[in-house]
Formats: C-alpha cells, sequence, structure tokens
C-alpha cells in the first residue's frame, strides 16, 4: 500500500471551497475542480515514500487503465459527450498525424482511449444525462410560447424520436440563436416557472444555466435532456457516446485513464460540433443510475461494466477486526470520510483521513479497513482472491 499526492485542475467552473474542504485545507479562493488519481500523462499521481520522496505512480504501478476523481462544480460544465473506442482511436491518430499539440485548445482527442464514466454522489449532485423523449421535449417547447420554440416543435413534427432530435441539435450548434434570442426563452422559462409550468425542472435547469452563461446555446440544448439529480450515495453511469453536462455539486469519478471530451455548448473551450453529433447515441437518464450491490453488508459495490468499478465501505468499531474489501488486484483508493486504518496481507498498516489517497495492488492481496470513516476503492470487475468474481453486468 502507498500513499498518494494528486495533481489538481483548475477550471472555471470549478469549486474554490469543496475540494479543500474535502482535503482539509484551507481554501485560498481559487477554483479547483477535479483531484486526479492514477496515471494520466495530464495529470499523474505521485508515490510518497516514507522518507517523504516522490516518484511517479507510473514506476510503481506502470499505466493503469482505468482512474478516479474528485470532482467539484459550483457552476454548469460544458455539455459533452466522450467517444467510443473506433472513434476515440481515430481522432487521436488524425490529430497525431497533423501535428496538433497536446495542449493546443483546438485538440479534442488527448489520447487513444474511450471515456466511459461513473459518477458517485458526495453531495447532493445534479446533472444533466441523455435526451427527454420527443413527446417530452414537445411539451417543454410548448409551454414556451416563443417563436424559436415553435420553429424547434415544427422540426420534430417532422422528424421525430433520436434522430429528429439529433437534427435539432446540429441545426442549434451549426447556427447558434442570437443572445438576445436566447434571453427571450430564459424569459419565457422564468414565465413558465411562475406560473406552475415547469417540466421535469426543464425551465429551472435554463435559467440556473443562464445565470452563468447568458446568451449560450447551450441553454437553448438543456432544454432536450433529462436532468438527475444524485443524493449523497448514489450512482449514475455515463456510456460513450451520451450527451450530459454535469450542474453543481461533489462527487467521485470513477472512468477508463482519458480525457476525450467533445463539447456542445456552455465553454470557452474548442467545440466539435460535428464530431460530438457523430458520437451521440441513445440515452436516458432513467437508464442512467447505477444499483449497488451488497458485499459484506458493509460495502455497497457498483460495477455498470468490464471496465471498472466502485466499492463504498463503512467502517466502525462494531467490526473489531475490520471489514474485508472486494477485490485484491490493482486499486485506487480515498478516504471519503472520517479516518480509516487499512491493512493489507502482511499485517502493515496505512492510516488515511478524509480526502488522503492511496494505492494497493496485487502484493497487498485482501484489503480490511477499520478506523470510523468511510473509504471508496476503485478497481476492475473480477480480482476477488478468494474466486469470487463480480458478476454485476
Amino acid at each position: 500500500m502507498r500513499a498518494l499526492s494528486c495533481p489538481t485542475q483548475s477550471y472555471d467552473w470549478g469549486s474554490t471551497h469543496a475540494i479543500p474542504g474535502f482535503q482539509r485545507q484551507d481554501a485560498d479562493g481559487s477554483r479547483v475542480a477535479e483531484v486526479w488519481i492514477g496515471t494520466h500523462p495530464l495529470g499523474t499521481a505521485r508515490v510518497v515514500q516514507p522518507s517523504g520522496d516522490e516518484q511517479p505512480l507510473t514506476e510503481v504501478a506502470g499505466e493503469l487503465d482505468f482512474m478516479l476523481k474528485v470532482l467539484a462544480a459550483e457552476r454548469p460544465l460544458s455539455i459533452q459527450v466522450h467517444p467510443d473506442a473506433a472513434r476515440a482511436a481515430a481522432g487521436f491518430a488524425a490529430e497525431e498525424d497533423a501535428g496538433i499539440p497536446l495542449d493546443s485548445p483546438a485538440r479534442v482527442f488527448k489520447d487513444p482511449h474511450p471515456k466511459p464514466e461513473m459518477v458517485y454522489a458526495l453531495s447532493t449532485f445534479d446533472t444533466l444525462v441523455g435526451l427527454r423523449r420527443t413527446s417530452e421535449i414537445m411539451r417543454v417547447l410548448q409551454a414556451l410560447e416563443h417563436p424559436l420554440a415553435d420553429q424547434l416543435m415544427s422540426s420534430l413534427t417532422v422528424h421525430s424520436g433520436f434522430n429528429g432530435i439529433i437534427r435539432l441539435i446540429e441545426g442549434l450548434l451549426a447556427e447558434p440563436p442570437a443572445p438576445d434570442t436566447v434571453g427571450e426563452v430564459v424569459t419565457a422559462c422564468d414565465k413558465a416557472l411562475d406560473a406552475g409550468r415547469d417540466v421535469r425542472r426543464a425551465f429551472e435547469t435554463a435559467v440556473e444555466i443562464a445565470e452563468h452563461c447568458p446568451g449560450d446555446v447551450g441553454v437553448i440544448i438543456s432544454l432536450l435532456l433529462n436532468r438527475l439529480t444524485l443524493q449523497p450515495g448514489e450512482a449514475a453511469y455515463l456510456a460513450t457516446g451520451i450527451i450530459h453536462a454535469h450542474l453543481k455539486g461533489l462527487c467521485l469519478e470513477v472512468m477508463v485513464s482519458s480525457d476525450n471530451v467533445l463539447r456542445a455548448g456552455l465553454t470557452t473551450k474548442h467545440i466539435d460540433a460535428q464530431g460530438l453529433v457523430q458520437c451521440l447515441e441513445e440515452g436516458t437518464s432513467r437508464a442512467a443510475r447505477v444499483e449497488p450491490r451488497v458485499f459484506n453488508y458493509s460495502t455497497d459495490v457498483f460495477a455498470p461494466c468490464d471496465d471498472f468499478a466502485l466499492s463504498v465501505t463503512q467502517s466502525s468499531p462494531a467490526d473489531p477486526a475490520g471489514v474485508v474489501l472486494p477485490a485484491s488486484g490493482t486499486r485506487l483508493l480515498v478516504c471519503t470520510g472520517g479516518e480509516v486504518a487499512l491493512v493489507n496481507r502482511r499485517d502493515e498498516v496505512l492510516r488515511l483521513h478524509r480526502g488522503d489517497v492511496a494505492f494497493a495492488d496485487e502484493s497487498d492481496g485482501e484489503l480490511r479497513v477499520g478506523g470510523t470513516g468511510e473509504i471508496a476503492q476503485a478497481f476492475v470487475p473480477g480480482t476477488d482472491e478468494r474466486g469470487q468474481l463480480f458478476d454485476l453486468l
């Protein structure tokens, strides 16, 4: 087991207090958006030796196929989609051949990997996931009584269903409405809210987003998306090809080790409208929630795919011998509350407080956790050393 020191990312949507508070540090007023826990070349964790010296995690673990993040949003992230394996590989190769630097603002594909991901809420966490059904979108637009809404309804009347909604998004990105027009739609959303006519929080969402991104086409696109609210301890899976936008809150994200993002609004970063539309696949928030499987009574295991899983374990003095964690291979761990002690097969002990991060590998074997707190563990399903494979799909 090794303690880790992890890099942070400071994006304009980040929180000034959530991650510093999570890590038991004083806030300095800067926006901290993410903590990266893994070996991605754009943000590699470092192993902290007992002497205090540090070395890149890659020198100890090699390149990991998955990564873990702590994410804190104080304002909406960009509306985005992540590519599947084939599109990621092709896009990365094309940009490499074109000589676009990895740190270029115009760079879309930072690596050749897909980026499915799962969010696990540490606070109440709001996000937009997937497209509303055609009938629901028509209800949203009809209530606005605005020429742009009428135009979008006419298009959906001729071209309904998933393909029709994609045509709307493609058209909005190709010819974004004027900022004044977006403002008029927001005013209509305000009036609908006052009249008690909100449709599954569509108007509330548009008004909230417009406060941060006035005049942005993403405000209009948000009306087409499902709003999903996760309470602490709940999780949602965002497969490749699913359009989404996190709105606010603190969460863990576990994902394939990738930073490939195609954006469609609510951002000052590069927008690849054509690439995003090509990546879109059908999906709704109703299919996004991940139900956990209980392991050893004290642990919830969320495993939405073959690529990664997340276990969350509660420990207390009620378990004086410690609670056994699932999995025994490569693991990334973060203490999400209280103070815990990890014990490996050699009876070595690593103590973690809220916000502390660790790495374990096959040599550590089965881990036990004691103390009073909570620990989250990212791993690949099917690595329980007692042969109890996690068939959770």
